[in-house]
């Protein structure tokens, strides 16, 4: 029979697996053991410029300052001759602002925030909102342009088409 060599029992010493222990340095592990290891000089600090920190995320630059105090990035709002019509016309039909974004599909905080003044003009939700609401609302950015008679465009230089003017 061949030679096996089988353990009967178990070994309940102490087994180091990886690194040893010996020729290790206990590292300090709270304030006042950092402050001896310095007086002993077995421990060297140093300072790290911006370490521990994200402050360059947060702090604004000259240029984005620039860019921010701009008047060309600045966004339209909601007129108020726009708002107080959205309010007027929704209290004509005795609805709430959570009933008129129901209506509309929006939130309840977009109908308060265009009866505020303080959205972005969204030209679907002002149709959604004149559909339901049943009045022609005033679109922001567009002035009713001053429509010419025929003798004016003439006189302009624009082309008079027609002919003649019609009998009656």
């Amino acid at each position: 029979m061949p030679n096996t060599n089988i353990q009967t029992g178990q070994d309940w010493g102490a087994v180091n697996v990886g690194r040893s222990s010996a020729g290790r340095v206990a590292v300090p592990k709270t304030a006042h053991g950092v402050t001896r290891a310095k007086a002993m000089g077995l421990l060297a600090t140093e300072k790290k410029f911006g370490a521990g920190g994200n402050r360059s995320a947060h702090t604004a630059s000259v240029n984005a300052k620039k860019i921010e105090d701009s008047d060309e990035l600045k966004l339209n709002k909601v007129d108020k001759s726009l708002s107080k019509a959205i309010q007027q016309a929704r209290m004509a039909k005795k609805m709430t602002q959570k009933d008129l974004a129901t209506r509309i599909n929006e939130k309840p905080q977009v109908v308060g925030e265009y009866e505020s003044g303080k959205a972005v003009p969204n030209g679907q939700i002002i149709v959604k909102m004149e559909r339901v609401l049943g009045v022609k609302l005033p679109r922001p950015g567009k002035k009713p342009a001053a429509k010419l008679s025929a003798a004016e465009g003439a006189k302009k230089g624009g082309v008079v088409r027609g002919g003649p003017p019609k009998r009656r």
